[in-house]
């Protein structure tokens, strides 16, 4: 299911660019590309599949597309898998954004590089909650978040040596096509299946009281869109709504949306402690004009419907 809302240009509109994409067939990848095309780039883009970690194949593709810009998509994203295989996390998102950089500054040291990192770099609060910006202290806990803060000073420090990097700290986002070990897209999943009785009624679940700031993929996408602008400073920024929404405040739309009462049931593994972990995008904000546009009861029904049309097919094909 695609998105149906409307989407606002975003007010910087960097001219006609070749953009190559790593990562280009994940979640925010299969958007990207399109949306690259539609905004008159020319864009390709690498399967996440590709050895980032291969210099030869990195060198290769930059000098086949001689891209104007790189985003920098492909990582492992799952914090769980991070902890099972923390090596493997730490190849492919530090190693693999030495990898590029190296290979931007030998062949294409004019491009303007944007890597993607993670709001996780930040230590959720739980004491005075506050909205983090740039300047907070990171304080990443996983290894995942520990690899995305790695990669980020790569970044910050190619910089000093006169390259074009932006180091991105994107908030959590979501939207139709997200796989469910992600909080909203589980829930919507979950709500989905125990609507259509493919599931017994009972929502398993984490911490409802810890608070998360949720942006809908598109409102990503329309950042990333405008930090290709080489006009924008080259330094880091944060991709956040700015809204404080409870986990608590995700699921019950979605049970209202199925109209199902399900028995609540804390999930140990999905369990956290209550925490705090929302953005401050004025940097973003002051340099491309960038807003959130889509409210979070849009992405939450976007989420519902997604999985409830192939909910509906697999019980079809069963």
């Amino acid at each position: 299911m695609r998105s149906t809302v409307e989407i606002a240009n975003p007010i910087c509109q960097p001219a006609r660019m070749r953009v190559y994409v790593t990562g280009a067939s994940g979640f925010v990848g299969r958007r990207l590309l399109p949306r690259l095309r539609a905004a008159g780039h020319e864009a390709t883009g690498s399967d996440r599949e590709v050895e980032v970690t291969d210099p030869i194949a990195v060198a290769n593709a930059l000098e086949r597309g001689a891209p104007d810009a790189v985003i920098h998509l492909a990582a492992m994203s799952d914090v769980g898998r991070s902890w099972r295989e923390p090596q493997l996390c730490f190849r492919l998102n530090f190693i693999g954004t030495r990898t590029l950089l190296r290979a931007v500054e030998a062949i294409r040291p004019a491009a303007r590089v944007l890597l993607i990192g993670s709001a996780d770099q930040y230590s959720p609060s739980t004491s005075q909650p506050h909205p983090m910006d740039e300047a907070t202290p990171l304080l990443p806990r996983s290894p995942y978040a520990r690899s995305k803060a790695a990669a980020e000073l790569l970044g910050t420090r190619a910089v000093g040596r006169g390259l074009d990097v932006v180091c991105v700290r994107a908030f959590n986002h979501t939207g139709a096509g997200q796989a469910d070990q992600f909080v909203v897209s589980s829930f919507a999943r979950q709500a989905a299946r125990i609507r259509l009785g493919r599931q017994d009624p009972v929502m398993r679940v984490g911490n409802l009281e810890s608070v998360r700031d949720f942006l809908h993929v598109d409102d990503v996408l329309r950042a990333y869109l405008a930090l290709l602008d080489p006009a924008v400073p080259a330094r880091v920024y944060n991709v956040a709504s700015q809204r404080a929404t409870p986990i608590q405040e995700v699921l019950e739309p979605l049970l209202a949306m199925a109209e199902i009462a399900p028995r609540i049931e804390r999930d140990p593994e999905r369990f956290r402690p209550t925490d705090w972990l929302v953005g401050d995008a004025s940097r973003l904000a002051r340099a491309t004009g960038w807003r959130p546009e889509i409210p979070l009861d849009a992405i939450l029904r976007e989420l519902y419907q997604d999985w409830l049309e192939k909910e509906a097919a697999a019980g079809d094909a069963g």
